[in-house]
């Protein structure tokens, strides 16, 4: 699993489209020294698997799934993008519990630059909606952030809120996303696996 805290910005150096799947590499300028083959490496929130490493360009094979529900089949050489390893058993989880799995994708439809930060209104898939909460925690493109507002509940074209401090400004993608630009989501999974139990017990499935 990962925690939402990006570790390194990196720069897709070759997107190779193969019909329903795609092979990207990528510059990573220092987390690729030690990940290994099979290793994992989140891009842009996406949980990738590296299949050919030289220590500064990491190689990632891409399958429809991901093609489909990530901004990973929009990427081409230039882009730049995050970069997070998977945390350690015993490593601190600064951010929240994020696996990696992009449950849909998002649009930025507001930004507003305040004094020491900025204030930031994606909009959402409507079925993802009722999975954020206000104060709950949602990965952006890979960054653990904390909602601080939502939509009301039914209203057509839901969206979210987060606030952006200077170091999330400078060290991530999000500092520099215009509107209208696409962002990875995940959200919470407790929230996910609520769902889930929820629809067995009212379909009378006993748990």
């Amino acid at each position: 699993m990962f925690t939402g805290i990006i570790a390194e910005r990196g720069t897709v150096e070759a997107v190779h489209s193969t019909g329903r799947s795609a092979v990207i590499t990528l510059s990573v300028p220092t987390l690729a020294r030690d990940l290994p083959l099979g290793g994992s490496l989140a891009v842009d929130g996406c949980c990738l698997t590296a299949v050919e490493n030289d220590g500064q360009h990491v190689t990632v094979d891409v399958m429809g799934e991901s093609l489909d529900r990530t901004t990973i089949g929009r990427l081409a050489a230039g882009d730049t993008v995050n970069l997070e390893r998977c945390v350690p058993a015993g490593g601190r989880l600064d951010g929240h519990v994020v696996q990696g799995h992009v449950d849909g994708v998002g649009t930025l439809v507001e930004r507003e630059p305040l004094e020491n930060w900025h204030r930031l209104r994606f909009s959402v898939p409507p079925a993802l909606a009722p999975y954020i909460a206000e104060k709950g925690s949602i990965a952006v493109d890979g960054v653990s952030l904390t909602v601080t507002a939502v939509s009301p509940a039914g209203e057509a074209g839901p969206w979210f809120e987060v606030g952006l401090i200077p170091a999330t400004l400078a060290e991530t993608g999000l500092g520099a996303k215009e509107l209208g630009g696409a962002v990875n989501l995940e959200v919470d999974v407790l929230a996910k696996y609520t769902a889930r139990l929820l629809s067995f017990s009212r379909e009378g499935v006993a748990l």
